[in-house]
């Protein structure tokens, strides 16, 4: 049996690659930051609407956790690496306004939602940004952030009046 030994290729041509992963990266890290903090909320979450929040943040983590791996994907697709290690991660996302302990489940979700709108920030840039490198991509994070829309809305209709 013989190996057969490729190289991986792309279309993408260098520049557009890694103007795309300048607008992904942040994207990326972001979402892997809302993910471990949504799981920290998830565990720490307190109050007459427990059950309903402990699941819903399972739901957006889970979405957190696919949206990065697309972003993430598609700068590997084009031909460079992520750098996505906790380390990197703490040193590069925004600040987290979840809480660390134990909280009533309106704190949580405010900090939860502050935590999605730092995320937006970024994902919002990439969509005007790619608009002029790669549409290919800006379709994935406009993906992206119908998803984060969606999930933020849920959680807002807690608070709701």
């Amino acid at each position: 049996m013989t190996k057969m030994q490729t190289t991986p290729a792309t279309a993408a041509d260098p520049t557009v690659a890694a103007g795309t992963a300048q607008f992904l990266t942040p994207v990326a890290i972001g979402l892997q930051a809302l993910a471990v903090n949504g799981k920290q909320a998830h565990w720490n979450v307190r109050g007459a609407n427990f059950i309903a929040i402990h699941e819903l943040l399972d739901t957006i983590v889970d979405h957190a956790q696919d949206s990065a791996d697309l972003a993430a994907e598609r700068i590997v697709a084009l031909g460079l690496p992520i750098d996505a290690r906790l380390t990197t991660i703490a040193a590069k996302a925004p600040r987290s306004q979840v809480p660390a302990g134990f909280t009533q489940w309106e704190d949580m979700i405010r900090g939860v939602i502050a935590d999605m709108d730092a995320v937006l920030v970024d994902v919002k840039a990439a969509i005007d940004g790619l608009d002029e490198i790669d549409l290919a991509s800006q379709d994935i994070v406009l993906a992206i952030r119908e998803s984060l829309d969606k999930d933020r809305w849920f959680l807002f209709a807690h608070l709701a009046e």
